[in-house]
């Protein structure tokens, strides 16, 4: 036989090979893509844009979930001060942390709503709730967002009375239950 002969041969065969593998590879990426079958196909489509991030708290242990548009938030850090009841007058009774979570597009000339948190002890929230102590005037008292075993989380009454910049937003996401105690 021809030398010219075998070398055509052995091309057509590499060339035919090689068809093949890349008909195989191709068929085979699309199975494995595919979103469609018994759900144990590997995905490749692109991951979805996130709609939500977390501020976490470990100190008190709660997790607020907030719309992407609050990225580079930050926290405020403020006491609430408890006053006791009664014919002594107004005494301070008692005191905790109040976080606010603050949008990033708040400034000091145009302020936008916070998201305040008010930090209670179980004890302290009982005792609230014995009428032991108020904070502030309003009729009414804090509202729970949520628990753990050690706080209570709370929104205070009347936070957003002034209708600052943001405060449907803030009620928005208030309404979306999204404090989680851990």
């Amino acid at each position: 036989m021809n030398y010219k002969i075998i070398k055509i041969i052995i091309l057509i065969l590499f060339i035919t090979a090689l068809a093949v593998l890349t008909v195989k590879f191709v068929f085979l990426k699309n199975i494995l893509s595919s979103d469609q079958g018994t759900g144990n196909n590997i995905a490749t489509s692109t991951p979805e844009k996130p709609t939500s991030l977390e501020y976490r708290n470990n100190q008190y242990g709660f997790i607020f979930t907030l719309p992407i548009s609050w990225t580079g938030y930050t926290i405020a850090n403020d006491v609430w001060t408890g006053y006791s009841t009664g014919n002594a007058g107004d005494q301070k009774y008692t005191a905790g942390p109040l976080l606010s979570i603050r949008h990033p597009l708040w400034t000091e000339k145009i302020p936008r709503q916070d998201i305040p948190i008010m930090v209670f002890t179980i004890g302290q929230w009982q005792d609230l709730q014995n009428d032991k102590f108020h904070i502030g005037a309003a009729p009414i008292g804090p509202s729970e967002l949520g628990r753990n075993a050690k706080y209570v989380f709370a929104l205070p009454a009347r936070y957003n009375f002034a209708f600052p910049v943001g405060y449907e937003e803030v009620d928005q996401v208030i309404q979306s239950h999204p404090l989680q105690a851990f």
